[in-house]
C-alpha cells in the first residue's frame, strides 16, 4: 500500500507564516518532526512552506573553490544563502517556490529510500490529474541540483525531491516552482557556478546549469497557479488518502525538541561557512 495512506494526517500549513521565517529555521522543523513521528509520539505528518528568496545550497557546493564569489553574488541579487544538512546540491527559494514535507515513521521492515520518493512523485500527479499532461520522474541533465526523481513535464523540470532521515523518521521534501520563471531561477545558479568554481579542477562535480531545461508548473501547465491553489490540491489528495486529516501546531514537547535541532542547525550552517 502506497505510503500515502495514513490513518491520521497532520497538517503544518507555512505557506504564509514561512515568509516572515529563515529557512534555516525549516530544516530544524523538519528534524524535530522526524523525531517525533518517529518516536511515535506524533502521527504522520505534512508540511508546506514557503520562504524569501534563497538559496539553499548542498555540503558539496561548500566546497567550491571561489564560493565567496559565488555568495557575494547571490546577496548582490537579493538572496540570502545557506547549506542545508540533507543531500544534493544549490535550489533556489522565492514567493513562487512551495516546498512541501512529508513525514513517516520507520517501521521495522524500514522505508526503501525509492518508496519515499515514488510517495511524493505519486502525490505529485494525483494533485494536477486534470490537466492532461504527464509528469515524469528522471533526471533531467542540465538543471540545478539533478537527480533520478527530477519531476518534469516534456523535458523541464519543476520540482525536486529529497529526503531527511533521522530517530527513525524519514522526511522526503520537495520543492515545487509553482510560478515565475523557472529559467531566470537557473540563470540565478548557473551564474554562481561560473563565479564559484571558474575553471578549477574539482572532486566533486557540479552540474553545467541549462536554463532550458527548467521551467514552472504555470509556465507548463499554462495556467496562472498561486500556492494557495496549490495548497488546496495538496490537501485535498491528503484527506482521500486517510481516516483524518487536522490542522495542527507543535506540542510542547516538539517545541522543546524545535529549539535545540534548529540550534544545531544553524552552528552546523555557521561551522561550514565559516571553515572556507
Amino acid at each position: 500500500m502506497s505510503l500515502l495512506f495514513q490513518e491520521q494526517w497532520r497538517v503544518i500549513d507555512q505557506s504564509s507564516v514561512g515568509l516572515h521565517l529563515h529557512a534555516l529555521q525549516s530544516f530544524g522543523m523538519d528534524d524535530t518532526l522526524c523525531a517525533s513521528v518517529g518516536s511515535a509520539t506524533a502521527p504522520s505528518t505534512a508540511r508546506a512552506w514557503v520562504h524569501p528568496p534563497t538559496i539553499v545550497l548542498g555540503i558539496q557546493d561548500s566546497k567550491l573553490p571561489f564560493l565567496e564569489k559565488g555568495l557575494t553574488y547571490i546577496k548582490e541579487q537579493g538572496y540570502d544563502y545557506l547549506v542545508r544538512n540533507s543531500g544534493g546540491l544549490a535550489v533556489v527559494l522565492d514567493e513562487g517556490v512551495l516546498n512541501l514535507s512529508l513525514i513517516f515513521r520507520e517501521e521495522e521492515k524500514g522505508i526503501d529510500i525509492n518508496r519515499g520518493y515514488e510517495a511524493m512523485w505519486e502525490l505529485i500527479k494525483e494533485m494536477f490529474s486534470d490537466f492532461s499532461k504527464e509528469i515524469e520522474a528522471r533526471e533531467i541533465v542540465g538543471s540545478y541540483c539533478p537527480g533520478s526523481y527530477d519531476l518534469s513535464i516534456n523535458g523541464k523540470k519543476f520540482a525536486g525531491i529529497s529526503q531527511r532521515r533521522l530517530r527513525n523518521g524519514v522526511a522526503v521534501q520537495i520543492y515545487l516552482c509553482v510560478s515565475g520563471s523557472g529559467s531566470q531561477r537557473a540563470e540565478l545558479v548557473k551564474k554562481f557556478y561560473a563565479l564559484a568554481k571558474q575553471t578549477s579542477d574539482t572532486k566533486y562535480e557540479y552540474p553545467e546549469v541549462n536554463p532550458e531545461v527548467m521551467s514552472s508548473l504555470s509556465e507548463l501547465l499554462e495556467v496562472e497557479l498561486t500556492i494557495q491553489d496549490v495548497m488546496l490540491r495538496f490537501l485535498t489528495v491528503l484527506k482521500a488518502k486517510s481516516d483524518a486529516i487536522f490542522a495542527g501546531d507543535l506540542t510542547e514537547d516538539e517545541l522543546v525538541l524545535l529549539e535545540g535541532y534548529t540550534k544545531r542547525v544553524i552552528e552546523r550552517n555557521e561551522k561550514i561557512l565559516n571553515d572556507k
